[in-house]
């Protein structure tokens, strides 16, 4: 392949960018950023790698979720907070039931650019171009509004400064100890619906956390139950601030693109000969890449090549996203092509994307009863097949909003548009969240003790 550079990815084909009107100011706010403090370093994106390592060697679980796509307008600490609470109830029951490490990764701090199946939406007649982001143009519909704007990209980059501020505030501050997640999955149980389904669990999870603490193993004494490892993670869809913040590692002399721990491509611009594979292949951190219904084995072999040439275990997820109706018919050959080549992947499933569906009032939605669907069809397929699956990815928010339709709290068409505040596309609220946690311990438990069993033959 031919050398590597942060601006190569600029002789490849190029999709899902904006047109700016006016390059000299896209040209100085690029350099304004490259001069930058980095959001993340180096050796945190390393010590990511080496978590996942450990996934796609079996030993580890992904937990990735947050925002469809960030706001400028809804930043506020209490959002933050709210969203990084719920993936921390989520991986308590997770760690539990697998009796494993869950490596925790937000869909935050940078997640503020979404690709669009079409350059334009029309509303009442009108004719405009497609909202891509806040970092790109803004979401209210009027010709000034939806012109692309390259200084949002210096907003984008404060938010996310401030947001990873925060996060790493929240994760080693104490608001991450484990008896206090514990407590609020307690509060959790006991105002859910299907309260009693989780009790068993839960009353299991608080007998061990006591059983600890009356060994002397507590906060105060293990400093990791005080706090947890966080990481970043955001589609690199534009190139140009991604970029921007790409840096070489004083360390390792390699280059690091230091806009997030994890950066990952789309199913939309997963190219091969294209400009956003390109740019990811050249930095060092963990990378992943969605797949879909129109993954053939043939390319996703050579996306595995270009992402992945080492075959580094930790280096690339790989993401499914199919809809619960096309998980059988697309998944299994996937994952028997990547297990007879022997490549090293992390497998995590996407269960959001493929469920999407338009409700009435035309409101876009994602049936709970699809999502757990598909995950619990994900990991048949993966038993089936003798492969790990290794991850979730999922949109959620902390806010008690009502996007996603059914769980225990029976959100329904008829309640959709009560709290539907997303940017973009639906996204499950707290309570949703960690019941689909509590409903995936089950099967992450089974398959955990397969592998046990497994290993053991």
């Amino acid at each position: 392949m031919s050398e590597w550079r942060p601006d190569s990815w600029k002789s490849k084909p190029v999709i899902q960018v904006p047109e700016y009107p006016d390059q000299n100011i896209v040209k100085q706010v690029e350099e304004e950023l490259s001069s930058y403090p980095p959001l993340v370093f180096a050796g945190e994106a390393r010590n990511l790698k080496a978590k996942l390592a450990e996934v796609a060697e079996g030993r580890a679980f992904l937990l990735q979720g947050g925002d469809c796509a960030e706001s400028f307008a809804e930043f506020h600490p209490n959002n933050i907070r709210d969203t990084f609470r719920v993936i921390l109830q989520m991986a308590v029951v997770l760690t539990y039931a697998a009796s494993c490490p869950v490596v925790k990764v937000g869909r935050l701090a940078g997640q503020f650019a979404k690709p669009r199946s079409s350059n334009t939406e029309v509303i009442d007649g009108v004719e405009l171009p497609s909202y891509r982001g806040d970092i790109i143009n803004s979401i209210n519909f009027d010709a000034a509004s939806r012109i692309p704007d390259p200084t949002r990209m210096l907003k984008a980059y404060s938010q996310s400064a401030a947001t990873l501020n925060l996060l790493r505030a929240f994760a080693q501050g104490g608001y991450a100890n484990l008896m206090s997640v514990h407590r609020w999955n307690l509060d959790f149980v006991e105002k859910s619906g299907a309260g009693e389904q989780y009790q068993a669990l839960a009353d299991r999870i608080g007998e061990a956390l006591n059983f600890m603490e009356a060994c002397g193993i507590n906060a105060n004494a293990v400093p990791q139950l005080q706090g947890t490892d966080f990481f970043t993670s955001h589609e690199a869809l534009l190139l140009g601030y991604e970029q921007a913040l790409t840096r070489v590692d004083s360390t390792s002399g390699q280059w690091y693109d230091t806009s997030a721990h994890m950066l990952w491509v789309g199913d939309r611009t997963r190219q091969t000969d294209g400009a956003h594979l390109e740019f990811l292949r050249g930095i060092g951190n963990p990378v992943a890449s969605k797949v879909g219904p129109s993954t053939d084995p043939d390319d996703l072999i050579r996306l595995i090549d270009i992402l992945n040439p080492k075959n580094e275990a930790g280096r690339l997820t790989l993401i499914s996203r199919f809809g619960a109706d096309k998980v059988e018919d697309y998944l299994p050959r996937l994952l028997r092509r990547v297990k007879e080549e022997g490549r090293k992947v992390v497998w995590s499933c996407d269960p959001m994307h493929g469920n999407t569906v338009k409700a009435s009032g035309d409101l876009k939605t994602r049936p709970f009863e699809r999502i757990l669907a598909e995950v619990k069809q994900v990991f048949a397929c993966h038993k089936a097949e003798g492969t790990y699956a290794g991850g979730i990815h999922l949109e959620l928010t902390g806010q008690n909003v009502t996007e996603c339709t059914g769980g225990a709290i029976a959100v329904t068409e008829d309640t959709l548009a009560s709290r539907y505040h997303t940017h973009c596309d639906p996204r499950l609220n707290a309570s949703q969240a960690i019941e689909l946690a509590f409903q995936l311990a089950e099967s992450l438990k089974d398959e955990r003790e397969s592998l046990v069993k497994n290993a053991a033959a």
